[in-house]
């Protein structure tokens, strides 16, 4: 049985994808999901799936930097909104695409290119990736998230990551903290860490990121752990030992 996982950082997206597949192809076994690069290259190297389908443009790792470290270990196929370079590219090279959305008719054209490729073994892509990112105007570093959708009361709000002035989680949510007030989201802190830049916030606990903007200097209190204090907010942040080592050049 052919077997294969989806990337998508959209949910929707990789639910319409999984039920076009079934549709077009009953027996291809969807073996795992993810929503970023760095998880597709895990589920790869866990499940070996015939076939990887790799949203092109992803928070962290994008999916051609996924697929560059994948490489002969899966047939790669793109989920891409961008055709005008896309299409050239994929047609000469060993992968294929989806269209976003994913409509059933194009779809079926995908898996009967599959099929015929389901005994070969993968090609190598690497010149082609590289001149696919170029032609695409992707860039060789990872895109990072640059609003975060979160919950305030019964309202819904996007969210600069700029204006942030830390995450801190709990066992439930997420709490998103601006200078003037406190949202909610449901995405935990070690999902975040890699999905923003992490030259922009540190993680400095197991739960709490910091925006490095924000902070306006680090102490102790009485039993000697760091705490961050912040610009123009009473909160302190505890910082653990195993990230103390982030203020040594503060």
């Amino acid at each position: 049985m052919p077997t294969a996982i989806i990337a998508d950082d959209e949910r929707l997206m990789r639910d319409q994808i999984r039920l076009r597949l079934s549709q077009a192809w009953p027996e291809l076994e969807i073996l795992g999901e993810a929503k970023n690069g760095d998880e597709a290259i895990d589920l790869v190297d866990q499940l070996q799936p015939d076939f990887t389908f790799l949203d092109i443009r992803m928070p962290g790792k994008t999916g051609l930097q996924a697929a560059q470290e994948i490489g002969g270990k899966s047939h790669i196929v793109f989920i891409t909104a961008y055709d005008e370079y896309a299409i050239e590219a994929f047609e000469r090279g060993a992968v294929d695409y989806i269209l976003k959305p994913a409509e059933a008719e194009r779809l079926r054209l995908t898996v009967t290119r599959l099929k015929a490729r389901l005994s070969s073994t993968p090609a190598d892509m690497s010149s082609m990736l590289t001149q696919l990112a170029k032609q695409m105007g992707i860039a060789t570093k990872p895109v990072y998230l640059q609003w975060i959708q979160a919950s305030i009361g019964q309202q819904l709000r996007l969210i600069p990551v700029q204006e942030i002035l830390f995450f801190r989680s709990d066992e439930k949510y997420t709490s998103v903290q601006t200078a003037t007030y406190e949202a909610l989201i449901r995405k935990p802190v070690r999902d975040l860490a890699e999905e923003l830049d992490p030259d922009l916030f540190w993680q400095i606990h197991r739960a709490t990121l910091v925006n490095v903007n924000a902070i306006d200097g680090i102490t102790r209190d009485m039993r000697g752990r760091h705490q961050v204090l912040i610009k123009g907010h009473s909160e302190k942040l505890e910082v653990s030992r195993s990230f103390i080592h982030l203020f040594k050049q503060m």
